[in-house]
């Protein structure tokens, strides 16, 4: 594994709101969870090209302290799944309903596609005493305790066959941090390998498994602020009643890095339907939607962050809910044929490569899925608008 993990600060607001809102809460609720993110990533992470932590983290309460230096852990966790190639999601509580130590998150995709799922534990620690040794030991301390444990168990999304466990950790005043992983160890089988008689099929490079997209996306579009998709995946899952199926969400489609996003208007236009007029007077000082702004300072690149989904990725999860819908979900589908994405805005490498072209004016961090939050500049302009109907799919630009 490559020793050095770049990131930017919208992509670690972004997996810190990612990994908060894994659980079945109410998706109006989540989305003030995302928000959350990226406000204390602004007042408690330092600014540089170097992670420090900023001053103000030493007058907040010690249980405060110790819940970001948590929730930090959680996102740095996030970062590293993702740029090992991992896509999909989901809270590790659906292990076990007892209170047995186990892992925080279950991943799947990347090098177990078509195999199984991994456990990811996370940990974060920010204290005057924190050093690489300490990170090494607790990686290994929390891998044996609660990782280990559940290899080769049965979860709701596929057997376990792998599992992580990252340690994070900085010392306050100082700049620099500390990151370890712990992981199962793959040894070399004993012996001659027999050749198999028939090769297994190889799993489709689209395939992913149903139950964590649903995670996943749940998440997604909860701090999307498009609450109608989050009830109408509750509902395939089977927790809570089935929507109103004539009730469109809307979207506005946006171009942005070379790339086109689709952005929730469900929250941002409270007043039903999308006004035409919209379009033409268009003004970046609208963007985030009109509902509320979150804006965030690093260094000399301020920027404005909104949750978005790259379009593509959208579509693809969009049509294939509605598809589920049409056909109901006793006849749920094991496996859905969703897009990904290279990520943006983090990696594993030895300089800022990773972060996309240093003359490039955008800032912003993109993951797998498709999610993505969306920095500087603001988006000039609106493309058109796609409206998603439960049982028809997601419509062209005017529908």
């Amino acid at each position: 594994m490559n020793t050095t993990l770049v990131f930017g600060p919208s992509a670690l607001a972004a997996s810190i709101a990612r990994t908060a809102t894994l659980r079945d809460a109410p998706p109006e609720m989540l989305a003030r969870w995302g928000d959350s993110a990226l406000t204390q990533v602004e007042w408690l992470v330092e600014e540089g090209t170097t992670f420090a932590l900023s001053q103000y983290l030493q007058v907040l309460a010690d249980a405060e302290r110790t819940s970001f230096a948590g929730r930090i852990g959680a996102g740095i966790t996030d970062l590293l799944m993702n740029a090992l190639g991992f896509t999909w999601r989901d809270n590790a509580s659906c292990l076990s309903s007892s209170l047995a130590p186990h892992a925080d998150f279950i991943y799947a995709d990347g090098a177990v596609s078509g195999h199984g799922v991994v456990l990811a534990e996370a940990h974060g620690s920010f204290a005057a005493s924190t050093s690489l040794a300490g990170m090494t030991r607790e990686a290994k301390r929390k891998y044996l305790r609660q990782v280990r444990p559940h290899l080769a168990a049965a979860s709701p999304h596929g057997k376990v066959i792998h599992g992580y466990s990252i340690a994070f950790g900085s010392r306050p005043g100082t700049a620099g941090a500390f990151l370890h992983v712990a992981e199962t160890l793959i040894s070399k089988p004993r012996g001659r390998r027999r050749e198999p008689t028939q090769p297994a099929p190889l799993p489709s490079p689209e395939a992913a498994p149903t139950s964590l997209a649903l995670s996943a996306h749940r998440s997604n579009f909860a701090i999307m602020d498009a609450p109608s998709v989050v009830q109408w995946i509750d509902w395939v899952r089977d927790d809570g009643e089935r929507p109103d199926e004539m009730l469109p969400s809307s979207f506005i489609r946006i171009p942005y890095a070379g790339r086109f996003f689709l952005c929730s208007m469900e929250m941002g236009w409270p007043f039903g339907g999308y006004p035409d007029w919209l379009d033409e007077f268009w003004h970046p000082r609208w963007w985030p939607p009109l509902r509320r702004a979150r804006t965030l300072s690093w260094g000399r690149d301020d920027f404005a962050g909104w949750f978005a989904m790259e379009e593509k990725a959208a579509e693809g999860f969009l049509n294939a809910l509605s598809a589920i819908v049409r056909n109901g979900r006793d006849n749920l589908p094991e496996t859905l044929e969703l897009p990904r994405v290279d990520p943006t805005g983090f990696g594993l490498g030895g300089d800022d490569a990773v972060l996309g072209s240093p003359d490039s004016e955008y800032r912003y961090a993109l993951y797998r899925d498709g999610l993505a939050l969306l920095g500087s500049p603001p988006p000039r302009r609106i493309a058109g608008h796609r409206t998603w109907l439960p049982r028809e799919g997601i419509g062209g630009d005017r529908p």
